[in-house]
C-alpha cells in the first residue's frame, strides 16, 4: 500500500489522520513542520504528502514550493485551519502551486480518503 507523509504542527491532527490512514491500509510518516517534511520526503520518498499550511519554523506554502522543485510530480493535499486570515486564501495559493486537493480543517474522513485515492491514481 502507498506511504503518506502527514505534515502538521498539531499532534491531535497528526494522530487523527494517522489513525484514519492506517485503518485504510496506508503506511504513515509524520513531520511536525516543513523542515522535517522536506528532509523526510528526500529520505523516504512517500507516495503522497498531506501538508498543513500554517506552521512554525517552515510553513506549508514554502514547503510545497521546495517539494515541487525536488519532484514536480509529487502528490500533495493541502490542509489548513486558517491562521489570522482564514484558510481560503492559503488553500487557493497551495492549489496554484500544485496541490491536487485542498481541505479546510476539520476534514471529513470520506472526502479525504476519496481525494487520496484520486491523487494516487493520477
Amino acid at each position: 500500500m502507498a506511504s503518506i507523509l502527514i505534515v502538521d504542527d498539531e499532534p491531535q491532527v497528526r494522530n487523527l489522520l494517522r489513525r484514519i490512514l492506517e485503518k485504510s491500509g496506508y503506511t504513515v510518516i509524520e513531520a511536525v513542520n516543513g523542515i522535517e517534511a522536506v528532509n523526510l520526503y528526500k529520505a523516504q520518498k512517500p507516495d503522497l504528502v498531506i501538508m498543513d499550511i500554517v506552521m512554525p519554523d517552515k510553513e506549508g506554502i514554502e514547503s510545497i514550493i521546495e517539494l515541487k522543485r525536488e519532484n514536480n510530480d509529487i502528490k500533495i493535499i493541502a490542509i489548513s485551519g486558517g491562521g489570522r486570515v482564514g484558510p481560503e486564501g492559503y488553500l487557493q495559493l497551495a492549489k496554484k502551486l500544485g496541490a491536487q486537493f485542498t481541505f479546510e480543517k476539520p476534514i471529513e474522513k470520506a472526502a479525504l480518503l476519496h481525494a487520496i485515492d484520486q491523487a494516487l491514481q493520477k
